[in-house]
């Protein structure tokens, strides 16, 4: 037993018996739930083999004595490298488990040898042992003054502040006037998350933002070029998102949400320009695919993984699901139901199949404003001196998203969108029911890392929602003017370069280039810069 006993110390990678010391290796890189447990039988190490030299020396640890642990996965690791801490430590947790037998009257278990060998090891690697103490001593007070000290034992307090500056450089507004090139801007959107997990695997997200950034969408008279930072809330702190995402098993996840749910909280974009306005593109039409913008509000999704290949995204969210009164609520107002199959054939290479039913929610907030019934408000109706109606529309949206990592530093993507809108509705004799078609589409190049690791150079060239069709008609001429198709086809061009000055600060120049403005070429080009600053903390 001596000799086995003096075998098994010097090859064994982690002898820590009923304890765990966190100066292992194993500790240092492991989660504090991922500790080593305590095994009673030596068939429990999957990697411990009976042919092994020193398996009889660690089966008499083991079922003797007690003092041998095993990794979370049930392996030994007996091939690892072993410090003189380490050692020393597990030279101390079976002198530990010895003396604990003695005192539960069972030392008839432990051998007079095996108690002088314990001993010897013991005055051997008592300085290693002192020093062992010693960190883990400091370590308990500067664990015990971070606990003291924390926000919260189970809040993280994250946050994010985008300042922009931004200006209108030339060009004419959807109704042909002259832009006043000297419009320049600051503003800001400010973000604060509180993310709360109570299991390690959920996750409690309470947004607070305000902001005081415009956008030009009121200038330009159309919301081509939008930039995707805009929040006009006045400097006005509220809630803007409260959700709640769980794990079912371990490929699925739920995501529910109170309020301010998106179709991008738990559907994958497929855009790697997609940054939410804090990254990435400067337009919210470079951002994503438009008819993301569709889903929004409170609701529930899920996202199911087959695989490493597939994903299926399921949800639905209804904007207007507080609002009790007639024609509103969860499930009577305007809501969005959204299906996507994301196909990763590759780790570079994602394709996302999309298909979004709505219903009176048919403005993505970018494009044509012909694209949209919800210019048909009661001020609208007001204005040409009619009573206010209700005009109920059905929309079919259907998505190709496709982003494709040639190399390290370059990727290219785009997507394809198309809107089927229905009128449910005459309103009354006002107008003939139809639909409108609505197409846009995208091409992305981003260039990661380009000149220092956290930087991205990226261009987008695409056609912003635009009407092609409408069989949409009015016994009114001057609403009848506002449905027919666009006449001409604007094109979106951007390119922005994100330098990463720090780790928590960004600055991105760029321009975003509007040809025929409104969908109509008797309009000069519309050319927008803007410099986005983002801190995070």
């Amino acid at each position: 037993m001596y000799k086995s006993l003096w075998n098994l110390l010097l090859a064994s990678p982690v002898i820590l018996g009923a304890i765990v010391v966190s100066h292992s290796a194993y500790a240092q890189e492991q989660p504090s739930n991922n500790t080593m447990a305590q095994v009673t039988s030596v068939s429990q190490l999957s990697d411990v083999q009976p042919t092994d030299w020193a398996f009889q020396a660690l089966q008499s640890l083991v079922e003797r004595y007690g003092c041998i642990a095993g990794y979370p996965d049930g392996t030994y690791r007996g091939n690892r490298a072993l410090t003189r801490y380490e050692f020393a430590a597990g030279v101390n947790a079976c002198l530990d488990r010895v003396n604990e037998l003695i005192a539960t009257a069972t030392s008839d278990l432990v051998s007079k040898e095996d108690l002088a060998t314990l001993q010897r090891l013991q005055e051997e690697f008592a300085t290693e042992l002192a020093s062992l103490r010693g960190r883990v001593d400091t370590l308990e007070v500067a664990t015990a003054e971070l606990e003291a000290n924390q926000f919260s034992t189970t809040t993280k307090l994250s946050g994010e502040v985008v300042v922009g500056l931004a200006g209108v450089v030339a060009g004419q507004d959807e109704a042909g006037n002259d832009l006043d090139a000297s419009s320049t801007v600051l503003g800001q959107r400010t973000r604060l998350e509180f993310i709360s997990s109570f299991t390690g695997r959920d996750e409690l997200l309470a947004r607070l933002s305000t902001g005081n950034f415009v956008g030009f969408s009121e200038l330009t008279g159309t919301t081509e070029g939008e930039l995707a930072f805009t929040q006009d809330e006045n400097n006005q702190i509220g809630l803007e998102v409260l959700a709640y995402a769980f794990p079912i098993g371990e490929s699925t996840e739920v995501f529910l949400a109170a309020t301010g749910g998106a179709a991008d909280d738990f559907t994958n974009t497929v855009n790697v320009l997609d940054g939410d306005g804090g990254s990435g593109a400067l337009s919210s039409f470079g951002t994503r695919n438009p008819i993301y913008y569709l889903a929004d509000g409170a609701g529930i999704g899920l996202r199911k993984e087959f695989g490493d290949r597939l994903e299926l995204s399921l949800g639905y969210l209804a904007s207007e699901a507080n609002d009790p009164t007639e024609g509103n609520g969860l499930f009577n107002g305007p809501y969005s139901g959204i299906a996507q199959l994301t196909i990763k054939p590759s780790e570079r290479f994602n394709i996302g199949l999309t298909y979004i039913n709505s219903y009176n929610a048919d403005d993505t907030g970018t494009g044509s404003s012909r694209n949209t019934f919800a210019r048909f408000d009661d001020t609208f109706f007001e204005d040409l001196g009619i009573p206010a109606v209700d005009v109920p529309t059905s929309s079919n949206s259907y998505g190709v998203e496709v982003s494709w990592q040639l190399s390290d530093r370059f990727v290219l993507g785009g997507w394809v969108g198309y809107t089927n809108t229905q009128l449910l509705s005459t309103a009354g004799g006002l107008f003939d029911r139809g639909d409108i078609n609505v197409w846009n589409y995208a091409v992305t190049l981003a260039f990661p890392d380009l000149g220092k690791e956290g930087n991205l150079l990226g261009f987008v060239v695409g056609m912003e929602p635009k009407v092609t069709d409408s069989t949409i008609s009015s016994t009114n001429p001057d609403i009848n003017a506002e449905l027919a198709e666009d006449e001409d086809t604007s094109l979106h061009i951007e390119g922005f370069y994100q330098f990463q000055l720090t780790e928590n600060i960004a600055i991105t120049p760029g321009v975003i280039w509007i040809t025929a403005p409104g969908f109509n070429e008797d309009n000069e080009d519309v050319v927008i810069g803007a410099v986005r600053t983002t801190f995070t903390f």
